[in-house]
């Protein structure tokens, strides 16, 4: 693939990065404020607090699978070699982990969905048993997320043609992320309080910011 070939490549891979973002801060932005983060110690509120919201879940849930499945596609332009690497053979390694991030996320929203559909029938036998395994199973997955989003970010900074400054910003998001991903361990059995996961969410966006920040470049045709 020649530069000129390359250049509209790269353009697309900034602007999934940047539709990612977007779409994920818009998905968080609805998830706060509205309650709808969804305990897994409580599936009896849980299904009353998706049935009564169900319009807002279904719309942060559209947001989320948008945003990663924006990633995935990014991550699969990264690994097809379409944006500037240092190192092509890690750099395929950084695309394929952040498509991989992508499609975890995406399982993780097709579980919420699922819990989205026993809502509408939280009386029904079992309801509450099925909720609170497809939580607990979220939530991990959203560790697994957060463990490939880090992982990916790693295989970037080492792989692909950063300027300094983003190589460093890199390896402070990798540290916020994994700081993300060691707080559920440390609570044991008992799970993860609401403070503490609104701290994990919050320990999630320099990595957000950071692939936004790179899908900007890129968008802008590569460093500038």
């Amino acid at each position: 693939m020649t530069r000129t070939d390359s250049v509209p490549a790269m353009r697309l891979a900034g602007a999934l990065l940047l539709i990612s973002l977007v779409a994920l801060l818009a998905a968080v932005a609805i998830l706060v404020p509205s309650g709808l983060t969804l305990n897994p110690e409580d599936p009896a509120a849980v299904l009353a607090a998706v049935s009564d919201r169900v319009g807002l879940h279904l719309a942060k849930l559209a947001f989320d699978v948008a945003g990663w499945s924006a990633m995935t596609a990014a991550g699969l332009l990264v690994a097809a070699g379409s944006v500037p690497a240092s190192r092509p053979h890690v750099a395929v390694l950084a695309g394929g982990l952040l498509a991989c991030t992508g499609l975890a996320g995406v399982l993780h929203d097709a579980g919420n969905l699922a819990v989205t559909q026993l809502a509408g029938d939280p009386a029904a036998p079992g309801a509450e048993v099925t909720v609170q395994a497809l939580l607990l199973t979220g939530k991990w997955g959203v560790n697994l997320v957060g463990l490939l989003w880090a992982a990916a970010t790693v295989a970037a900074v080492a792989g692909l043609r950063l300027s300094r400054a983003m190589r460093r910003a890199g390896a402070v998001a990798v540290v916020c992320s994994l700081a993300a991903v060691v707080l559920p361990w440390t609570t044991g059995t008992e799970g993860l309080p609401g403070a503490v996961e609104q701290v994990g969410y919050a320990l999630q966006l320099p990595v957000m910011a950071w692939y936004g920040l790179l899908g900007f470049r890129y968008l802008r045709g590569g460093e500038r």
